[in-house]
């Protein structure tokens, strides 16, 4: 995720960027602890830091279930998160997968896509925390916005509020599609490698609004955690 930076954007404080770019990088939900641990830096002013950028809605707040004790506060990226004000962009990192998957000659949609997929499993988060947790989370970083939704029973959905490779997709739709596509492909892989992508229709990036709909343990998670948000 591109992050630009402005003299009053929250993130111009040279701590709380890195706070932020290190969620970014972790792609999953982490603790202020583990935050802190990571970063040099004493819990109490990282959890400031934090509480700042929430505040800002860059990132956001859920609380894990302990068997014994408080729950633990876990921290990452908000979905509609706008560093700089504006929507998140993701060029440079977009630019460094494309040249993997093009390669000389002509190229097929197919070495994109799997190109793509083995992005995807490197970009998987490895942490204890429920797999969907995970999966949203990495859209999110990645600047995607994703927003869960049931449309079809047993059947999870995610509308993406952003697309980060807005200006590459408008130049070459059906290679930077295929490369997301094989992305999400390559995340369920590594995090429900039983389930299955039932959907991915890709939308204007102008508007965003693409849809990835899932199917399986990851999907029921997401349901079940649809269903809590409702209720609540």
């Amino acid at each position: 995720m591109d992050v630009p930076a402005r003299p009053e954007d929250p993130l111009a404080q040279p701590t709380r960027a890195r706070v932020f770019e290190l969620l970014r990088e972790l792609r999953r939900p982490a603790s202020t602890d583990e935050l802190a641990e990571r970063l040099g830096l004493h819990p109490n002013g990282v959890r400031l830091h934090l509480d700042r950028l929430r505040d800002e809605e860059l990132v956001t707040r859920e609380r894990e279930r302990a068997s014994r004790g408080r729950p633990r506060d876990l921290w990452l990226i908000s979905p509609g998160a706008r560093p700089g004000g504006e929507p998140p962009t993701a060029y440079a990192q977009l630019g460094r997968w494309l040249a993997r998957a093009i390669t000389p000659g002509p190229t097929s949609m197919r070495n994109v896509e799997s190109i793509g997929r083995q992005i995807g499993r490197e970009l998987a988060p490895r942490a204890a925390t429920r797999p969907e947790r995970r999966l949203h989370a990495t859209l999110a970083a990645l600047g995607f916005a994703p927003r869960r939704e049931s449309r079809v029973p047993g059947r999870l959905t995610y509308r993406l509020g952003n697309c980060p490779y807005r200006d590459a997709v408008r130049e070459n739709p059906q290679v930077v599609c295929g490369l997301h596509r094989g992305m999400t492909r390559g995340l369920l892989d590594e995090l429900d490698p039983t389930g299955t992508l039932t959907g991915f229709a890709p939308d204007d990036p102008a508007t965003a609004g693409c849809l990835i709909e899932l199917e399986g343990r990851l999907a029921t998670e997401g349901l079940e955690r649809l269903q809590d948000v409702g209720t609540s």
